[in-house]
């Protein structure tokens, strides 16, 4: 999962990057469409990241499961 996550945070700065890119030479619906993209994938980051009221992120939460379902 932190793979997986990794991989969204950098395809997130690739296409920021490609946005400015597009918006410096004219594509602005391409632009404003990349960096919309971009924010979705932070803001699924982030909701798998940001601990709760208990401390616990969601991942924490998964990779627990995980290990109890193994040592079953």
């Amino acid at each position: 999962m932190d793979t997986v996550l990794s991989l969204v945070v950098l395809a997130a700065i690739g296409l920021f990057l490609a946005a400015i890119f597009a918006w410096r030479r004219g594509a602005r619906q391409q632009a404003v469409l990349m960096a919309i993209l971009a924010l979705v994938g932070i803001a699924n980051v982030a909701i798998w990241t940001v601990p709760d009221k208990q401390g616990t992120s969601p991942v924490e939460k998964l990779e627990a499961a995980k290990s109890d379902a193994a040592t079953r």
